[in-house]
């Protein structure tokens, strides 16, 4: 009986490339529900007065690095790491490869829907419906399409999806642009970006699954292909050419394809009991040279989020890894995972958590209602955005009790 443990239990490594059964790693969903608090906090502060301005992003064209400017970046390192202990868990599961590729489409096409939608939401005219409805609307139909309707039976799913997909549809059918246009590409949006990263590292992580080397080079292509010059292999192969297709020149794909390595990397060496002998120093030693290449790298680019420059992507990439490191210590190894309770659903529900704001600012539009002054200026006003994040995340904690989810 101790050798067939012993037999299943070398499986279970065999099939994820040394590690045991996939499970869900808290402190990814730790990682991730501080991006998104710093999403909706640093979105909130946007209006204020007399706050610092390194909270705010920069300008295309300036050379400097502002806290928001990181959280982006820190959605794709995060939808990185964590696709390998998702397409792996459904394969253990019994999931055949179409059926785990068909999921990867879908879920592509759903943050492409939603995020051109989004862009062509903000930059759209008059109406004969109110805009703020409209917008209130949009997300009311992305929850009836893409809820988690796991328990749910019958009928009734698909005829709320329909409604959801009609609602999409008359949106679009109505659509009037600021200067008269119909609806259009514009950009893919923050929702957009992460659906083509998520697309291009999960046909990677496909191919390569839990084998690090694999990963590693996958991570060092990535980089490499964002800091060559557009008038070099780039230009030759014509990749220029679907720009459009991956936004950023390829530094979004190369956050995602790093997060991807670095989860093959903790699910190889995340032993709890040998953390300071393994993960620990290779993670520092990550952070060490991602400074190192963000050096190297500040005598050819700025430091601009803007212009998606190899430098920014090198110093978010040391940020990332230093701050996984210390919640992996704080979470996995001293078990502390209840400091982060209050933000944890936003880790769980990012998507929700997403919305929930878009829905508040266009109540706020149509009834006309605003703060007192005094919250909407400096420590005040900080201390009141601080409070409407977490009660942003509050909501999408409540919802999830009722089973409304955004789930893709």
């Amino acid at each position: 009986m101790a050798n067939d443990k012993a037999a299943r239990k070398s499986e279970s490594k065999k099939s994820t490339g040394g590690g045991e059964k996939i499970a869900r790693l808290e402190s990814l969903d730790v990682f991730r529900s501080i991006m998104l608090f710093l999403a909706i906090f640093l979105y909130d502060i946007s209006t204020l007065k007399n706050v610092p301005t390194w909270l705010f992003d920069t300008l295309k064209g300036k050379d400097q690095l502002g806290l928001l400017d990181i959280v982006l970046p820190g959605f794709l390192f995060a939808m990185g790491m964590a696709v390998p202990y998702a397409l792996e868990s459904r394969r253990q599961k019994g999931d055949p490869l179409w059926s785990v590729s068909l999921h990867v489409v879908l879920r592509t096409l759903a943050l492409l829907v939603m995020g051109v939608f989004i862009v062509n939401y903000v930059i759209m005219g008059k109406s004969a419906v109110p805009k703020e409805w409209l917008g209130i609307g949009l997300v009311v139909c992305f929850f009836l399409i893409w809820n988690d309707y796991a328990k749910a039976k019958g009928y009734l799913i698909y005829g709320l999806k329909a409604i959801g997909i009609g609602g999409l549809l008359w949106f679009w059918y109505q659509y009037k642009a600021k200067g008269g246009g119909s609806f259009s590409f514009q950009s893919w949006g923050d929702l957009g970006i992460l659906g083509w990263s998520y697309l291009l590292c999960a046909v990677v992580i496909l191919v390569t699954r839990f084998n690090l080397l694999l990963s590693l080079v996958a991570a060092a292509l990535a980089i490499a292909l964002c800091t060559l010059p557009n008038s070099g292999i780039i230009k030759q192969l014509h990749l220029h050419q679907w720009a459009y297709l991956v936004p950023g020149g390829g530094v979004h794909v190369a956050f995602a394809l790093i997060g991807a390595m670095t989860g093959v990397l903790v699910n190889r060496f995340g032993e709890k009991v040998n953390f300071n002998k393994t993960l620990l120093p290779m993670l520092l030693g990550l952070t060490l040279g991602a400074l190192a290449a963000a050096y190297w790298a500040r005598h050819h680019w700025v430091i601009s989020r803007a212009d998606a420059t190899p430098t920014w992507l090198f110093i978010c990439c040391a940020i990332f890894f230093a701050l996984f490191v210390l919640i992996f210590w704080i979470v996995d190894v001293a078990g502390k995972g209840k400091w982060f309770k209050l933000l944890l659903p936003a880790g769980i529900a990012s998507l929700s958590c997403y919305m929930i704001p878009h829905v508040w600012y266009n109540v706020q539009a149509l009834t006309g209602w605003d703060y007192p002054k005094m919250l909407n200026d400096g420590l005040l006003g900080l201390s009141r955005s601080l409070v409407f994040s977490l009660a942003c995340i509050g909501i999408a904690w409540l919802l999830m009790k009722i089973k409304v989810r955004l789930k893709i």
